[in-house]
């Protein structure tokens, strides 16, 4: 991504002519993209920003691939592409995303989602064994069963898988996850989609709060010495398990359902600013098959937007609305259970926050944030029972003015 993307082009560009093709298939900042588009675009060279999500399996066994350009430049191309991509019951795992820098981004909003999965599991993992006490072998089949039902997917697959592989290097028997260590790279597409977040004032705290924990857990040598100092309580283990599995089961659906709801929100709302004319549904429908977030329930997100394309959220489509209900009771147990044996499930916590807040007709601590910034930085506020504008002299005399109607 960058400059020696730059750099290559503009080794490629006096070698080319008219109606020739550039194809990115990097994970590249999507307004690279759109100035790159532009740019060529005046030299009679098409360029296309394609994401592909798959990894090793998706090289072998087709990806999915986002590819964003000209329509005409598609259109050359996707015979080639449908070839390529992963095959599902419904098509290959490709489309036309839209224009310019489009396809970068739905592929960078695809990894902020992948974030916020892999932590959502990661957080079940730790529940179901510090509290629940499962051993590795017992977590290895109570993974695999899930990825019989709502929760199946290629990352819930990889769990079941990983908490069956033995350590190799010692050959004593051990798990090998319990050996590797407790540092979570990133290589940025997460950082990128929570300045895309923050820059849109699109809400995203599910996926913000696994990009959180894992800045905290690079602070290893940190936490070894903090964990000297500060007290908390010492998680104990339940008599409860088998209740503990279902309801970290409904609680990870739920919470699952929230990251997959701001993923979403961020692409479309980026998508009308631009103009690029996203379809939704056709989105979640080729991250099916070859990326490494492709579930069964993508199936249910394809049909909520199939109902109503302009959805606000999945959170209020019916089918969603339900399930979330139903889950609620489990997932609160869950979270509060995490607070009280002093268990990190950040992104357990911010999805139920999330879904709470959203739920919420009024917010009676947003009124109050509003009243302190009119307070001190005479910021004005509106009022519930009317549109007009106001300021309030709340250190002085507490005269309230209108300031526009």
């Amino acid at each position: 991504a960058g400059a020696p993307v730059d750099a290559t082009i503009e080794a490629l560009v006096p070698l080319l002519e008219e109606g020739d093709m550039i194809i990115d298939g990097g994970n590249e900042w999507f307004e690279n993209t759109e100035r790159r588009s532009e740019a060529l675009s005046k030299k009679g060279i098409m360029y296309m920003g394609m994401g592909v999500s798959g990894g090793e399996e998706g090289a072998r066994f087709g990806p999915s691939l986002m590819p964003g350009g000209p329509k005409q430049a598609w259109e050359s191309v996707a015979p080639i592409l449908k070839k390529i991509a992963a095959q599902v019951d419904d098509g290959p795992c490709v489309f036309h995303i839209g224009p310019r820098g489009s396809g970068n981004y739905v592929k960078m909003i695809h990894n902020g989602i992948e974030y916020g999965d892999m932590q959502l599991i990661g957080e079940a993992y730790d529940i179901l064994h510090t509290i629940g006490g499962l051993t590795p072998d017992q977590l290895a089949d109570v993974f695999a069963e899930w990825n019989k039902g709502d929760l199946k997917s290629f990352l819930i697959e990889i769990t079941a898988n990983i908490m069956a592989i033995k350590d190799d290097v010692t050959g004593d028997g051990s798990v090998l996850v319990e050996k590797v260590l407790d540092k979570t790279g990133a290589k940025g597409t997460g950082m990128w989609t929570m300045e895309e977040a923050v820059r849109r004032g699109v809400p995203s705290p599910t996926i913000a709060s696994s990009l959180d924990a894992r800045y905290l857990s690079s602070l290893k040598e940190e936490r070894v010495a903090a964990e000297k100092i500060l007290k908390g309580p010492t998680p104990a283990i339940t008599s409860e398990q088998k209740g503990l599995i279902e309801d970290v089961r409904q609680a990870l659906y739920a919470s699952k359902v929230c990251s997959y709801a701001q993923g979403m929100n961020l692409i479309k709302q980026t998508g009308l600013e631009n103009n690029w004319d996203l379809n939704l549904g056709e989105i979640a429908r080729i991250w099916k098959g070859g990326c490494i977030i492709r579930a069964q329930f993508l199936d249910r997100i394809k049909e909520a937007y199939g109902r109503n394309p302009e959805l606000s959220s999945l959170l209020i489509d019916e089918q969603f609305a339900k399930e979330l209900e139903s889950a609620q009771d489990a997932w609160r147990r869950v979270v509060a259970l995490t607070v009280s044996e002093g268990i990190t499930a950040p992104a357990f916590s911010a999805s139920l926050s999330y879904y709470d807040s959203y739920r919420r007709g009024r917010l009676p601590s947003s009124q109050l944030v509003q009243s302190q910034r009119d307070y001190f930085g005479a910021h004005t506020y509106k009022r519930l029972d009317t549109d007009k504008v106001y300021h309030t002299r709340w250190s002085s005399d507490g005269v309230t003015e209108v300031i526009s109607s």
